[in-house]
Protein backbone atom coordinates (compact mmCIF):
# COMPACT_ATOMS: atom_id res chain seq x y z
CA UNK A 1 0.00 0.00 0.00
CA UNK A 2 1.01 3.57 -0.43
CA UNK A 3 0.27 5.55 2.67
CA UNK A 4 -1.98 8.52 2.19
CA UNK A 5 -2.26 11.37 4.64
CA UNK A 6 -5.82 12.41 5.51
CA UNK A 7 -6.76 15.99 4.64
CA UNK A 8 -6.16 18.18 7.68
CA UNK A 9 -5.60 21.81 8.40
CA UNK A 10 -2.52 20.97 10.47
CA UNK A 11 -0.22 18.27 8.98
CA UNK A 12 0.82 15.44 11.26
CA UNK A 13 3.87 13.29 10.86
CA UNK A 14 2.95 9.73 9.89
CA UNK A 15 5.05 6.65 10.39
CA UNK A 16 5.60 4.19 7.59
CA UNK A 17 3.30 1.17 7.33
CA UNK A 18 4.45 -2.39 6.78
CA UNK A 19 2.96 -4.86 4.36
CA UNK A 20 1.81 -8.10 5.98
CA UNK A 21 3.64 -10.45 3.58
CA UNK A 22 7.03 -8.79 3.30
CA UNK A 23 7.22 -6.47 6.28
CA UNK A 24 8.75 -3.88 3.95
CA UNK A 25 8.21 -0.31 4.95
CA UNK A 26 6.39 1.92 2.55
CA UNK A 27 7.18 5.62 2.35
CA UNK A 28 4.77 7.96 4.06
CA UNK A 29 3.30 10.55 1.72
CA UNK A 30 3.32 14.16 2.93
CA UNK A 31 -0.05 15.83 3.29
CA UNK A 32 -0.81 18.12 0.39
CA UNK A 33 -3.80 20.41 0.48
CA UNK A 34 -6.00 20.56 -2.61
CA UNK A 35 -4.92 23.37 -4.86
CA UNK A 36 -7.11 25.46 -7.12
CA UNK A 37 -4.00 25.96 -9.28
CA UNK A 38 -4.08 22.29 -10.28
CA UNK A 39 -6.71 22.95 -12.90
CA UNK A 40 -9.17 20.45 -14.27
CA UNK A 41 -8.17 16.79 -14.47
CA UNK A 42 -6.99 15.51 -17.84
CA UNK A 43 -9.46 13.66 -20.08
CA UNK A 44 -7.71 10.37 -19.26
CA UNK A 45 -8.27 10.67 -15.50
CA UNK A 46 -10.62 7.64 -15.32
CA UNK A 47 -7.98 5.48 -17.04
CA UNK A 48 -5.29 6.73 -14.62
CA UNK A 49 -7.50 5.85 -11.66
CA UNK A 50 -8.06 2.35 -13.04
CA UNK A 51 -4.36 1.94 -13.77
CA UNK A 52 -3.54 3.00 -10.20
CA UNK A 53 -5.96 0.41 -8.84
CA UNK A 54 -4.39 -2.27 -11.05
CA UNK A 55 -0.90 -1.32 -9.85
CA UNK A 56 -2.09 -1.72 -6.24
CA UNK A 57 -3.58 -5.15 -6.95
CA UNK A 58 -0.41 -6.27 -8.75
CA UNK A 59 1.73 -4.99 -5.89
CA UNK A 60 -0.04 -7.33 -3.49
CA UNK A 61 -0.64 -10.30 -5.76
CA UNK A 62 2.87 -10.47 -7.25
CA UNK A 63 4.36 -10.64 -3.75
CA UNK A 64 1.84 -13.31 -2.81
CA UNK A 65 2.29 -15.50 -5.89
CA UNK A 66 6.03 -15.88 -6.18
CA UNK A 67 7.81 -13.22 -8.23
CA UNK A 68 7.97 -11.08 -5.07
CA UNK A 69 8.30 -7.95 -7.17
CA UNK A 70 5.55 -6.00 -5.40
CA UNK A 71 8.05 -3.25 -4.64
CA UNK A 72 8.56 -2.77 -8.39
CA UNK A 73 4.84 -2.04 -8.77
CA UNK A 74 4.97 0.47 -5.90
CA UNK A 75 7.91 2.15 -7.65
CA UNK A 76 5.87 2.31 -10.88
CA UNK A 77 3.04 3.94 -8.92
CA UNK A 78 5.43 6.47 -7.42
CA UNK A 79 6.67 7.33 -10.91
CA UNK A 80 3.07 7.75 -12.07
CA UNK A 81 2.38 10.09 -9.15
CA UNK A 82 5.48 12.15 -9.91
CA UNK A 83 4.52 12.46 -13.57
CA UNK A 84 0.80 13.11 -13.12
CA UNK A 85 0.07 14.39 -9.62
CA UNK A 86 2.92 15.81 -7.59
CA UNK A 87 0.61 17.39 -5.02
CA UNK A 88 -3.00 17.95 -4.09
CA UNK A 89 -6.28 16.25 -4.60
CA UNK A 90 -5.29 14.29 -7.73
CA UNK A 91 -2.44 12.67 -5.83
CA UNK A 92 -4.86 11.66 -3.07
CA UNK A 93 -7.30 10.18 -5.59
CA UNK A 94 -4.62 8.17 -7.40
CA UNK A 95 -3.09 6.99 -4.13
CA UNK A 96 -6.54 6.00 -2.88
CA UNK A 97 -7.15 3.96 -6.04
CA UNK A 98 -3.80 2.16 -5.59
CA UNK A 99 -4.66 1.38 -1.97
CA UNK A 100 -8.13 0.08 -2.91
CA UNK A 101 -6.55 -2.31 -5.39
CA UNK A 102 -4.04 -3.48 -2.79
CA UNK A 103 -6.54 -3.85 0.06
CA UNK A 104 -9.14 -5.56 -2.10
CA UNK A 105 -6.84 -8.53 -2.60
CA UNK A 106 -5.18 -8.28 0.79
CA UNK A 107 -8.54 -8.98 2.46
CA UNK A 108 -9.42 -11.79 0.02
CA UNK A 109 -6.22 -13.77 -0.54
CA UNK A 110 -3.86 -15.10 2.13
CA UNK A 111 -2.14 -17.57 -0.21
CA UNK A 112 -1.62 -17.83 -3.94
CA UNK A 113 -4.46 -19.59 -5.75
CA UNK A 114 -5.23 -20.29 -9.41
CA UNK A 115 -7.72 -17.39 -9.28
CA UNK A 116 -5.02 -15.05 -7.95
CA UNK A 117 -2.71 -16.09 -10.80
CA UNK A 118 -5.54 -15.51 -13.27
CA UNK A 119 -6.13 -12.04 -11.81
CA UNK A 120 -2.44 -11.22 -12.23
CA UNK A 121 -2.59 -12.21 -15.88
CA UNK A 122 -5.74 -10.18 -16.51
CA UNK A 123 -4.34 -7.13 -14.72
CA UNK A 124 -1.06 -7.27 -16.63
CA UNK A 125 -3.03 -7.31 -19.90
CA UNK A 126 -5.48 -4.59 -18.86
CA UNK A 127 -2.79 -2.35 -17.37
CA UNK A 128 -0.69 -2.67 -20.54
CA UNK A 129 -3.69 -1.75 -22.70
CA UNK A 130 -4.51 1.29 -20.55
CA UNK A 131 -0.91 2.54 -20.55
CA UNK A 132 -0.65 2.05 -24.32
CA UNK A 133 -3.99 3.77 -24.93
CA UNK A 134 -3.08 6.81 -22.82
CA UNK A 135 0.33 7.13 -24.47
CA UNK A 136 -1.14 6.68 -27.98
CA UNK A 137 -4.06 9.09 -27.52
CA UNK A 138 -2.55 11.73 -25.28
CA UNK A 139 1.24 11.32 -25.53
CA UNK A 140 3.56 13.97 -26.87
CA UNK A 141 2.94 14.72 -30.53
Amino acid sequence: MIEQAPPQSKPKKKSAAKTPQTGKQLPAQPAAPPSAAEGPPPPYEPQLLRLSEILGALSYLRDLCGPEDGEDWRVKMSALLEAEAKTGQRRSKLTGAFNRGFRGYETTYRSCTPNARSAISRYLDEGGRIAHDIAYRYGNS
